[in-house]
Formats: structure tokens, sequence, C-alpha cells
């Protein structure tokens, strides 16, 4: 994932902003981490440079 994308993802559920956890990036992108919406309390994994925002009944 882009580190520039954190400024247009959101939250799936309520619309609010989303923090940023890494765990292992490369010169060009994130590969492990969590973006975390503080509002519902939900963390959505990033795996292999992929995010996965599916809200949580949808996994």
């Amino acid at each position: 994932m882009k580190r520039s994308l954190m400024d247009i993802l959101c939250c799936p559920v309520c619309k609010g902003d989303l923090g940023l956890r890494v765990d292992a990036e490369d010169e060009m992108e994130i590969l492990e981490g969590i973006l975390h919406c503080a509002a519902c309390d939900v963390d959505y994994p990033i795996h292999e440079g992929i995010p996965n925002l599916l809200p949580q009944t949808s996994r």
C-alpha cells in the first residue's frame, strides 16, 4: 500500500479517519501493518501490501 493512499482512505463503516501502524515496509510501499479507526475501534489489516477494508461483519 502506498503511503499516499492515507490521504484518501477512510473507515468503510463510519467514514472516519484511519490511523496507521507500520510493521514492515520497503522503499516503495507499506507491506504489513494495521489501519485503525479510533471512532469504531476497529483494525483493518495490511498484508503483503494490500489493505483489507471489508467491514468486520463481511470478513
